[in-house]
């Protein structure tokens, strides 16, 4: 056993920080799968289909929310209470959390694990990570209590003592960005949050918990040391302004496309159309919860609510999508070209090439794992439509949550498919992405060339 786990120590030491963090994340869904495997995980104490509790397991890890089973009806208080372990894990980020039980021991961080730190929460340098880990786990845990207490207002009230449990777990899926839900308890299974579609006081709190859930967390702490707008660096600013801009228009968008629908929001007043089109919003962008029937929806509501998907949170956050950053540096890049300036300037800063050049590749994978996932699920899932399909892949890769057809209804394949776009979803950006950038690392001789002319266009 000693020789096993010294091998293992070594192969571990010989890995670069993206690979670390991959099997790090599968680890750790790999254990929840098997806990949750267990009989006394389930209500009627018997073990399901290890196929659906991997898929809920990555579910809760990657913050996705896509369920084969209702959360509150299937699923005992041992199972809810794994699954709300894993969800925390994976919105803090699995080195976040090794990390935070080092420091407990007192152990000293060496390098490597500095390197492994810095690529989980997506810094550019080493130094002030160890003290960023500890804002990170002080902020999480002072925002989902507050956040709690504010549910708990409605939810002990409501519930008695069952209050409280609920107040905390909504409060961890909404601020990790997860969309996991007890609602079926009370309002049936699959329902989510529709059942509070016209109080304010749950609707704002889960949708706050999302946003700052979304926003990332050195964006809270350059906030938090500068407080002026003018004094924030230009990652805070462009987060702070491509996410608000994004929080407005979908909630415009979607009010209008479903305004008059009575299926929706068309019989709410206009306090419940405000409230519930917010949500949707705000929800749509990788949290997975919603207030009114998704399926639904008008055409071109889904529609927008898939592209709302697919741009996602902010970098270092709790949540998914390409960023908002991503899509920040791309819109910034095609407004240069037209205006045929040489370089790509915002808030009196150029952005560099390298930059550019990784919000584009990002964003090629990004439609290609879409396009590819749509199109497996379209072919071998009968029963659903090419929007149901591309729905629950942008939904599964973007880390959302939401879906039309219902996961519970694709066969082995097709969880197999979107098992692979979460935890694609959830680690790419960290390794993947990277690792399409910089190949395996060995540079390569500098060799210029002639330019060669391409038509385009």
């Amino acid at each position: 056993m000693d020789k096993i786990t010294r091998r293992l120590l070594i192969q571990v030491k010989k890995m670069q920080a993206g690979q670390i963090i991959l099997i790090g994340f599968a680890a750790v869904i790999l254990v929840g799968s098997l806990l949750l495997t267990l009989p006394i995980a389930t209500v009627s104490r018997v073990s399901g289909s290890y196929i659906d509790s991997l898929f809920t397991a990555t579910s809760a890890v990657c913050v996705t929310g896509l369920v084969i089973a209702d959360t509150g009806t299937h699923w005992s208080l041992f199972g809810q209470i794994v699954i709300i372990l894993l969800i925390q894990t994976g919105g803090l980020g699995f080195m976040t959390v090794a990390t935070s039980f080092v420091m407990f021991t007192k152990k000293k961080i060496n390098l490597k694990e500095r390197l492994v730190i810095q690529e989980s929460l997506n810094q550019l340098d080493l130094s002030g990570l160890v003290k960023m880990v500890r804002y990170v786990v002080l902020i999480t845990f002072i925002i989902e209590g507050l956040g709690a207490i504010s549910l708990a207002t409605v939810f002990v009230p409501e519930f008695g003592i069952k209050g409280i449990w609920f107040s905390v777990f909504h409060a961890i899926s909404a601020f990790c960005n997860a969309g996991f839900d007890l609602m079926g308890t009370v309002s049936g299974p699959y329902t989510s949050m529709t059942r509070y579609v016209n109080n304010a006081t749950v609707t704002l709190t889960i949708s706050l918990l999302i946003i700052f859930g979304g926003i990332g967390y050195p964006v809270f702490i350059d906030v938090a040391r500068n407080r002026k707008f003018k004094k924030l660096n230009i990652n805070t600013k462009i987060v702070l302004i491509t996410t608000a801009i994004l929080l407005v228009a979908g909630t415009i968008l979607l009010l209008i496309a479903e305004l008059y629908n009575k299926k929706t929001i068309g019989d709410l007043g206009v306090k419940g159309k405000l409230l519930s089109t917010f949500f949707l919003s705000v929800s749509a962008r990788t949290a997975g919860f919603n207030s009114i029937d998704l399926t639904a929806m008008s055409q071109s509501a889904m529609f927008i609510f898939i592209v709302l998907m697919f741009m996602g949170a902010s970098p270092a956050s709790t949540g998914g999508g390409l960023k908002t950053t991503t899509m920040a540096v791309i819109f910034l890049t095609v407004k240069s070209f037209i205006q045929g300036k040489d370089e790509i300037e915002v808030f009196e800063r150029a952005i560099d090439r390298n930059t550019i050049r990784k919000s584009l590749v990002i964003f090629v994978i990004g439609i290609t794992a879409s396009l590819t996932g749509t199109l497996l699920i379209s072919l071998t899932q009968p029963s659903f439509s090419v929007m149901d399909a591309s729905f629950e892949v942008v939904s599964a890769l973007a880390t959302v949550g939401s879906s039309l057809a219902g996961s519970h209804n694709l066969n082995i394949f097709g969880k197999l498919v979107i098992i692979s776009l979460m935890y694609i979803g959830r680690v790419g950006s960290l390794t993947l992405f990277m690792a399409v950038l910089t190949g395996s690392n060995k540079k390569s001789k500098s060799i210029s060339y002639p330019d060669g002319k391409i038509m385009v266009g």
